[in-house]
């Protein structure tokens, strides 16, 4: 996440590229797929990466998958766990809500005002925490998507940032306040949402669940889904496109006058190189077939499997040379998207990627286009465990 060094040995490219593998684990030799010492088996590459989460025969292994794995069987498991015919229809009926159609024409005003909203209360101000500034954005986007807007009292960022962290289960206060965060958002933004939608239903995911006859536990599984997803991940990456447009002048100066297509592709270069959520987990359910690197590899039924999202990304037999710079006119397959495999893949690939991707266009050209705006103090960074990805907090901006 920092300014990375001088490579000389790297024709033209000003990033370390060993460096970066080292800070993963990696070295030059680290194969594409392999198991280790533990039966755990690791995919890096990217068209390895692609065949494990486009296949029919894994499931979600991560995310509270062995929460998830002790609920009542009668009770239906939230979108991010459920597979097959289930989890495809699900997912069709709620497709419309992040469409860059729909999104466009039901979110985007909403966005433009609170972005102005936010960066001139920066300027007022004359400093701000952007990872405040970018919960705000992202917590009250997503819970129009989602429908979480009758909160009985505000703090649903704080609550959702409760819910996203995770507790150590042995350390009996930790997990006290981790039961104390679930109950908080239940009460106070789920169930009134839920009282709302069903006296008038709108467009968003509670009012479709609820159709679909869900109870309120149920309910509550897939706003915690959806929050995670839809505020936590995105408040991430605006941090961290902000540190690197800042970081960069000329990649500044070029986002503030480009058209929204290179917009999008710019931002999704950067989410290529910094993917908020670095790995995925997935179980074999059968025998599964991996060609790589000129061989077949069989990943055993019932084998745990750590999908390498940061490291697929940085795959140069996709991406090309020069995997860890920031390169605008970067050449992809035909197929592969600007984020490569940030959303994920296949059937469990993020809904609202377009959603993400226009909350963050839209005021990162309003943040950075404040001429004076610089960093005060650099973002701390962290590590989430829940999500396997990075936390950037105290990043202060100052105009």
């Amino acid at each position: 996440m920092t300014s990375d060094p001088i490579n000389p040995q790297t024709d033209g490219c000003p990033v370390d590229h060993n460096a970066r593998k080292t800070a993963r684990g990696e070295v030059s030799s680290t194969p594409s797929l392999n198991v280790d010492e533990n039966g755990l088996w690791h995919v890096r590459g990217h068209d390895e990466v692609r065949t494990i989460l486009r296949s029919n025969n894994v499931k979600q292994a991560g995310f509270g998958a062995e929460l998830v794995a002790k609920m009542p069987a009668n009770m239906r498991a939230p979108v991010l766990h459920l597979e097959g015919e289930v989890h495809h229809d699900l997912r069709r009926k709620t497709a419309r809500f992040f469409t860059p159609n729909y999104t466009n024409a039901n979110y985007r005003s909403m966005m433009e005002k609170l972005s102005a909203d936010l960066v001139a209360d920066l300027v007022k101000k004359g400093k701000a925490d952007l990872s405040k500034t970018s919960m705000k954005l992202a917590v009250e986007v997503a819970a129009q998507v989602v429908g979480l807007t009758s909160s009985r009292v505000p703090g649903m960022g704080a609550r959702i940032s409760g819910l996203v962290n995770s507790p150590d289960q042995t350390k009996i206060l930790e997990a006290i306040k981790a039961r104390w965060n679930l109950l908080a958002f239940f009460f106070l933004d789920v169930q009134p949402a839920i009282r709302e939608r069903k006296k008038q239903p709108r467009e968003d995911v509670i009012s479709h669940v609820l159709s679909e006859g869900y109870t309120p536990p149920e309910v509550l599984s897939e706003c915690v889904t959806y929050g995670a997803a839809g505020m936590a991940t995105t408040r991430e990456f605006i941090c961290a496109a902000v540190m690197h447009f800042l970081e960069r002048p000329k990649l500044r100066e070029r986002f503030l006058v480009a058209g929204e297509t290179e917009r999008h592709a710019m931002l999704g270069e950067i989410l290529r190189l910094e993917p908020v959520v670095t790995m995925l987990e997935r179980r074999a359910t059968e025998n599964l077939e991996v060609e790589s690197e000129g061989q077949t590899l069989t990943i055993p039924k019932g084998a745990k499997i750590a999908v390498h999202l940061d490291s697929a990304n940085a795959d140069e037999r996709t991406v090309g040379a020069c995997p860890h710079d920031i390169r605008t006119d970067r050449e992809l397959p035909k197929g592969v998207q600007p984020a490569v495999m940030s959303f994920g893949d296949g059937h469990h690939r993020c809904p609202g990627s377009f959603i993400a991707l226009q909350e963050t266009d839209i005021f990162l050209q309003k943040l950075l286009a404040l001429p004076s705006l610089r960093i005060e103090r650099p973002a701390t960074l962290g590590w989430n465990d829940t999500v396997k990805g990075y936390e950037l907090r105290n990043f202060i901006l100052a105009v």
